[in-house]
């Protein structure tokens, strides 16, 4: 599998992000690939915050959450998925499944031996990670669930809004990855914009970015499917764990009728936070959601 890795000096004038990072290249089925994580807080920590990215951004997305995370004691592990951040970016858009990075995320679990966590979920990060907990070792290492504008795909399409998402992603080789995630981001400054950007020095960097979104099952055959359905029946039957949802109001593709709708599904979840015009990247208000979620677990 041949793959693109972007120079660490493409990340130095990255903002606000002084975290430790730190790699693995010989996950199982995935060797010679380099993931790379942020790994911050105590590694014996009573808790760890497993914050899993969407597509295109990558871990820094979390930075406005991890340090309350950290301050409540908790370690965080924020991994960047194959084709983002600082992870490894096969060039071959037939490369990428959903099974391709839902398994690397199940293998970094497993040798890392994560315990009690607390999985954080958007985007991509809800539509794989909420499907983690139908692996029985991973259902064994989870405590808690806080779930902001994602959905499980269990075979039909999330709305109009991602149907034209998908449309743009596939037309668009060259996405411009920092312009979109500030459209719905305003108050993002230059230099948070260019930090997005940082992870693709050119186009064919950007092949996991560009296909992502075809790979979202949007029909009951397509790969992912089977095991979205199987996720949606462990939370609604299963689950009983705590939960906090937070809702970016503004986001046209993974918004409010959305999230009602997953809501519905994960057991005991509580009314949501309400973003008042937070964008489809609401981690971007984490200032305010994760010690909102942090007091709702009683850990603050």
């Amino acid at each position: 599998m041949k793959a693109l890795r972007t120079p660490d000096e493409a990340f130095a004038a990255v903002p606000d992000f002084d975290f430790p990072v730190a790699y693995v290249d010989d996950l199982p089925g995935y060797a010679g690939l380099r993931m790379a994580r942020i790994d911050a807080g105590p590694a014996d920590a009573p808790r760890t915050f497993l914050c899993l990215h969407g597509e295109p951004s990558w871990s820094f997305l979390y930075r406005r959450m991890i340090p309350h995370f950290l301050n409540a004691g908790a370690r965080v592990v924020a991994p960047d998925l194959f084709g983002f951040g600082r992870s490894d970016k096969p060039v071959e858009q037939s490369d990428y499944s959903f099974s391709f990075h839902r398994n690397a995320l199940l293998a970094l679990v497993e040798r890392l031996d994560l315990s009690n966590i607390t999985l954080v979920v958007q985007d991509w990060g809800g539509l794989i990670g909420l499907t983690l907990p139908v692996d029985p070792a991973f259902r064994k290492r989870l405590s808690r669930l806080i779930v902001m504008n994602t959905t499980l795909a269990t075979g039909q399409t999330p709305g109009p809004g991602f149907d034209a998402w998908k449309a743009y992603a596939l037309r668009t080789p060259d996405l411009p990855v920092g312009a979109l995630i500030a459209r719905g981001t305003p108050h993002l400054t230059p230099a948070e914009i260019a930090a997005y950007d940082a992870p693709y020095p050119s186009a064919e960097y950007k092949a996991g970015a560009q296909i992502f979104p075809a790979l979202v099952p949007v029909t009951p055959d397509m790969e992912g499917a089977d095991i979205s359905r199987a996720a949606a029946n462990f939370w609604s039957s299963e689950w009983d764990g705590p939960s906090f949802m937070a809702v970016g109001m503004a986001d046209p593709v993974l918004g409010p009728p959305v999230m009602a709708a997953l809501r519905r599904v994960i057991r005991g979840c509580p009314p949501p936070m309400e973003i008042e015009g937070g964008g489809h990247f609401v981690q971007e208000w984490g200032d305010v959601i994760a010690p909102a979620a942090l007091r709702h677990f009683g850990d603050i």
